[in-house]
């Protein structure tokens, strides 16, 4: 049986609890001689409510969404660790995580928060953390 990881998913939102698990992600990719995968899914349903329908908001959203990835990379920087590769894509984060990031990426271990940043956040674990629990096939770690 193989106790190691070789490709981790950190999955962020800029939430504190996100930044928590991450930091947490970057003790395990050290320990494990690991890649990190640092990943941000940028929520297209939030787009269904701009009116007029705004078409650079996408773009924008990416900047922005590239732009958190990159500070969370200097973050592992700082911390002795630049095995990472950053991963940006767009729609459902419940979906492009476990359907999408997960098998292309050869994930092994993913790192969430129990919470984010949801309109509202669940009582016990957010709905995007409770899915990936529910449908990644490979061990999850949901740090509180």
């Amino acid at each position: 049986m193989n106790l190691t990881y070789n490709d981790i998913l950190i999955a962020v939102d800029g939430s504190k609890i996100a930044e928590k698990a991450f930091l947490k992600s970057i003790e395990i990719a050290k320990r494990n001689d690991a890649n990190l995968i640092l990943t941000y899914v940028v929520d297209t349903k939030t787009f269904s409510t701009i009116e007029p329908y705004d078409s650079a908001i996408y773009e924008r959203s990416q900047i922005a969404a590239h732009e958190m990835l990159n500070e969370y990379e200097q973050t592992a920087k700082n911390a002795g660790f630049s095995n990472i590769r950053k991963v940006v894509k767009m729609g459902s984060p419940k979906a492009v995580l476990t359907k999408e990031i997960i098998p292309e990426e050869k994930i092994d271990l993913v790192i969430v928060g129990a919470t984010g940043l949801g309109a509202v956040e669940r009582i016990l674990m957010g709905s995007v953390s409770e899915n990936i629990v529910r449908h990644a096939k490979c061990d999850v770690l949901v740090v509180r």
